[in-house]
């Protein structure tokens, strides 16, 4: 029997456009991310960073400047995460910039 989905981690994705696009802009963003965002409660896996140009596969999406990538051990993790005060500045700070912001949320069960 697989385990409820409350004891899975959670894997949480965050793809950021810009509305300015210049490289000191996404460093600060990066800075931003890496003071406020990382070593919550509950996190398994952080990582930020902008689009790997080099990467120009067909399939691809490369509508964005800026990622990070967070590993929760759980979903509840995750919740504290999303209501605490450093995520809410986080997003006070930084969201001026953002032209689009797309999160993508999944179970790890691999």
């Amino acid at each position: 029997m697989a385990p409820p989905a409350s004891e899975i981690p959670l894997v949480h994705t965050v793809y950021f456009a810009l509305e300015d696009r210049s490289p000191k802009a996404k460093q600060e963003l990066i800075a931003a991310c890496k003071k406020l965002l990382a070593d919550h409660p509950g996190t398994v896996f952080f990582a930020v960073g902008p689009v790997a140009d080099e990467i120009q596969w067909s399939v691809s999406d490369r509508d964005f400047d800026v990622a990070i990538c967070i590993v929760f051990a759980s979903k509840a993790a995750h919740d504290l995460y999303q209501d605490s005060p450093a995520h809410q500045r986080f997003m006070e700070e930084n969201s001026g910039n953002w032209k689009q912001i797309r999160c993508f949320d999944f179970h790890a069960e691999g």
